[in-house]
């Protein structure tokens, strides 16, 4: 399957929603389960690992609590797409964001939120939290205005 199959451009509406989604979860107890290390990064520069980028911008914080508020901050301006997980096709969508700091370092995050159990708290899972391998470029953000 080719890349262009899963992925996809929500609405505008639909991303707010979703963001709105997140918000709520984060403010209510949402589990943030943090992927440090990946096996995709075994063959990646340092630099663009998770663990890399979150002990580089957020130094003396908890990793969760940095993602946290980080994720509360992400805005429709900030969205990219959203992906189909192939390999656990029963999930629920990943949502693709970018965000730069300290005005020159962009970051690609990659979220997936999900409610696990019956009457379980949602969980946010953040798959990417890394400086971005390449450049961020206006066309990859649907929803930002100039």
């Amino acid at each position: 399957m080719t890349e262009e199959t899963i992925a996809r451009i929500e609405s505008e509406l639909e991303v707010k929603a979703y963001i709105q989604d997140l918000k709520f979860a984060l403010n209510n107890g949402a589990k943030i389960n943090f992927q440090v290390k990946r096996r995709v990064d075994d063959h990646r520069d340092e630099m663009y690992t998770n663990q890399y980028t979150i002990n580089t911008l957020f130094a003396d914080e908890n990793p969760a609590d940095a993602l946290k508020r980080e994720l509360s901050t992400l805005s429709v301006e900030n969205y990219m797409r959203t992906v189909k997980d192939l390999r656990f096709p029963k999930r629920s969508d990943m949502r693709e964001f970018g965000k730069v700091y300290n005005s020159k370092d962009d970051v690609y995050i990659k979220i997936r939120v999900e409610l696990l159990g019956m009457y379980g708290n949602p969980t946010t899972f953040v798959m990417s939290f890394h400086f971005a391998e390449r450049a961020f470029t206006p066309e990859m953000f649907p929803y930002r205005k100039n």
